[in-house]
């Protein structure tokens, strides 16, 4: 299902005391925003969460109102998610929400009573860099990009046929999704095959689009991360296997310190781990196809990449 909140937050900046109007519109969608505020920005109560929210209904919105009027924003949505369909064959039900946030993230996957729900912030795609908002100024056109990017997560989150690590923890949280628990808790492994089909089934939903767009990178870290290749896959390899939130951070998290991206002396660019995850999972994709892989288990998606390399060291031989 589609839904569309973003009528009711606009309704917020209508009232004639707009914060007291946001706590309504939490309250009456708490579920889903709790979730969201947990996952991606601070926790929905105290202080910070009271500056954020006055910040958040006191800032220009005429980039959105014009996204709004040009743009329809539910199309597209229902296009990405129709193809999404079309790829993927989902077996369990999910949510497509499209609504304004309140921080950095342009989009992301949750799953709320086991339910999963792939969500985009409309903010971030005006096209407009907003600094009221933290917007990233992304192109309207991205959209089903980013939609069927998180859809990939829901699928491999809570298709009842998915072996990946990520359901099994979903499913251990009581049917939640925990962005800071799985970072501590998958292997960098699942982590890293994670993003990389997300990637992939982006490609395929909508493509055409410059390469370095699917991973959220600009021009020149795109380059630089290609060029780091081998650099990367050495990085990892000692900890594939091994589960820390900070190996979520290091190489699949913005914002991180250059000493936390620093392996081996050699200082890895941000979100490095979309790309790697992206070219691990080539392999499986081409041979079983992406609905086989977004529910396949990281072992099993490295067991297909396993002949290919032994056939490719004999061909060298």
């Amino acid at each position: 299902m589609i839904i569309n909140l973003v009528p009711d937050f606009l309704a917020v900046l209508q009232a004639h005391d707009r914060e007291a109007a946001y706590r309504d519109y939490f309250q009456r969608h708490r579920p889903l925003l709790a979730a969201y505020w947990d996952n991606y920005v601070v926790e929905p109560e105290g202080p910070v969460f009271d500056e954020v929210v006055r910040t958040t209904v006191q800032a220009r919105r005429e980039d959105l109102n014009a996204l709004l009027a040009t743009t329809d924003v539910m199309g597209l949505a229902a296009r990405a998610e129709a193809e999404v369909r079309a790829l993927l064959a989902p077996d369990a039900d999910y949510d497509v929400v499209l609504m304004v946030g309140v921080g950095a993230a342009n989009a992301g996957e949750l799953v709320v009573n086991g339910r999963g729900v792939a969500f985009a912030c409309l903010e971030h795609f005006t096209g407009v860099v907003n600094p009221d908002v933290q917007s990233l100024g992304l192109d309207a056109e991205l959209l089903p990009l980013w939609i069927a990017h998180e859809l990939a997560h829901v699928v491999r989150y809570t298709s009842p046929a998915s072996r990946s690590a990520m359901r099994a923890l979903v499913q251990q949280a009581g049917g939640y999704y925990s962005y800071w628990e799985t970072g501590r808790h998958a292997t960098l492994r699942e982590l890293l095959v994670n993003e990389g089909l997300a990637v992939q089934l982006s490609r395929a939903v909508s493509p055409g689009h410059a390469a370095w767009e699917y991973f959220g990178y600009g021009r020149r870290q795109y380059a630089r991360t290609r060029e780091l290749e081998p650099v990367l896959r050495r990085a990892v390899a000692p900890d594939m296997d091994r589960s820390a939130l900070g190996l979520r951070l290091r190489y699949l998290s913005g914002g991180i310190s250059d000493e936390a991206r620093t392996v081996d002396r050699q200082l890895l660019p941000e979100r490095s781990g979309y790309y790697l995850g992206a070219r691990l999972v080539e392999p499986a994709v081409s041979a079983q196809g992406l609905a086989w892989a977004v529910r396949a288990s990281a072992e099993e998606i490295a067991r297909v990449d396993q002949p290919l390399v032994a056939e490719h060291l004999k061909i060298i031989a």
